[in-house]
């Protein structure tokens, strides 16, 4: 017993090469077995060999001794011929059994040995068939699917809903059949699926690929209020309205339109929300880059008012480029409660440069010149000067005086009616005489009084005229003198 136990325990170290040789086979044998496809299902996949291409077939051996056909149709690469041959090795869909053959497709090319049975198999496997537009009808378009009548509704010719007739009629596409009613006589079919699974495949190998600084080219699919949606080719990214330029985009569609090819920058990936953020400006020359070259201190600037916040007005100086004038620098010595006190949206101004921040995108204004010349001398308080305007302010005019001074002329001091519009009676250039009413000697301040010129020159006319009054009547007197002292000694 003891022997038999251990001739047993030992038999496993004693299997002859016959033994093994004999299982590698079974193994093999095994393995071929489990590779004939037994009862396929429509759709299923299916790895093959090219055996044999006749006629309008392609022979496909499945393994063992199972074989299907492919429509030779399917391989057709243009004027070049077919693009297949024995021994290749392909992958196929199986649609169903016609005539004792197993009908296979290459999906991408489309189902295209059609008939009602067909198109029932095809709809079964969910396999793509081929269809060519014929018309419009109501609500669709009539697809001819190997001489069967199917119906695709508007909304399921593409993604965008397909309403162009002029695009779609007599073009052929691939269909996927959604419904098959009334034993083939309804049967409605979309290339709008189609697409979107194409796009989810796309978008798979895009998500893997794309990156933060990627430039891409892309189609305008749609434009909001808010910005520009652009297809990439399987993924939809976004152009938010203040990526469009460096100047004020107001409306996205000044800018885009539907259907317009871009190239864009993608500067933000979210795959959590599914975002994909894009920029047009990031391809355009950043004019930031060379503002402290453009604008230098104390220079003299121009432009519109296109934002009042309590702390300041924005003037866009160039597209992309704003400055501020903060409140401290637009009441030319007086406090203004409000910039709105002073200025107004739309309004284009003069102004000064106080300071540049590239690096932080600031720029400093002021409406008065920060330095004036030390050396030009104030006017005493009455002077009578000529200057010119230099610039209207809803507040009051700015004159350039002959010394080279400039001056305030209050709206007050101007003498025209209330409400009068000084910018239109007073352009840039006009010369007038101004008085000098007040003088700040230390800020350099000169305030002006147009209204004081007449009544100065009033003034001196009457006291001209009260001087002439009183020679004239002193010379009367003298004479009168003369006369009575005369008469007196001729009387003696």
């Amino acid at each position: 017993m003891l022997d038999d136990t251990k001739e047993t325990e030992g038999a496993g170290e004693g299997i002859t090469e016959e033994a093994l040789e004999a299982e590698e086979s079974f193994a093999e044998l095994f393995e071929k077995e489990s590779k004939i496809p037994g009862r396929l299902m429509p759709g299923q996949k299916v790895k093959g060999t090219v055996v044999r291409i006749s006629g309008e077939w392609v022979y496909i051996d499945l393994g063992g001794k199972s074989e299907g056909v492919v429509d030779l149709s399917e391989f057709s690469n243009g004027e070049e011929g077919y693009k297949i041959r024995e021994g290749e090795q392909v992958e196929l869909f199986f649609v169903g059994v016609q005539s004792g053959l197993r009908k296979l497709t290459t999906r991408t090319k489309g189902y295209s040995t059609i008939d009602i049975a067909g198109l029932r198999d095809a709809y079964h496997a969910g396999v793509p068939i081929t269809g060519k537009v014929r018309g419009e009808l109501k609500g669709g378009y009539e697809v001819n699917a190997g001489g069967v009548r199917c119906f695709c509704p508007f909304s399921q010719m593409d993604i965008r809903g397909g309403r162009d007739s002029k695009v779609h009629i007599a073009e052929v596409y691939l269909f996927k059949i959604i419904e098959f009613g009334e034993d083939g006589r309804n049967i409605i079919v979309s290339r709008r699926q189609l697409l979107e699974e194409e796009r989810e495949v796309q978008a798979k190998k895009l998500k893997e690929s794309l990156s933060v600084g990627m430039e891409m080219v892309g189609r305008i699919r749609s434009v909001q209020k808010f910005g520009a949606f652009v297809d990439l080719g399987g993924i939809d990214g976004m152009i938010p309205l203040s990526e469009m330029a460096w100047g004020r985009t107001e409306r996205a569609e000044d800018v885009l339109s539907a259907g317009q090819e871009v190239t864009v920058k993608i500067i933000g990936l979210d795959w959590e929300r599914n975002r994909v953020t894009l920029s047009l400006k990031a391809l355009q020359p950043n004019p930031w880059e060379s503002v402290a070259e453009r604008y230098i201190a104390e220079s003299q600037v121009e432009g519109t008012v296109v934002r009042l916040a309590p702390f300041g007005a924005f003037v866009n100086l160039e597209p992309g480029i704003d400055g501020l004038i903060h409140i401290s620098n637009l009441g030319a010595g007086r406090r203004v409660q409000h910039p709105k006190d002073v200025l107004e949206v739309g309004q284009w101004v003069n102004a000064y440069v106080l300071s540049v921040d590239a690096a932080n995108k600031k720029i400093s204004l002021t409406l008065e010149p920060k330095t004036v010349q030390e050396d030009v001398p104030l006017p005493s308080v009455g002077d009578v000067m000529k200057g010119v305007v230099e610039r209207v302010m809803p507040y009051g005019i700015f004159v350039k005086l002959e010394s080279g001074l400039t001056g305030l002329l209050p709206n007050s001091e101007v003498g025209t009616p209330k409400g009068s519009n000084h910018s239109r009676m007073f352009p840039p250039g006009t010369q007038m005489e101004v008085v000098a009413t007040t003088v700040d000697e230390e800020k350099r301040k000169v305030s002006l009084s147009r209204t004081a010129v007449s009544e100065k020159m009033e003034k001196e006319e009457y006291n001209q005229y009260k001087s002439s009054v009183e020679k004239d009547k002193a010379a009367n007197i003298s004479e009168f003198g003369e006369l009575l002292k005369a008469s007196l000694e001729a009387k003696k």
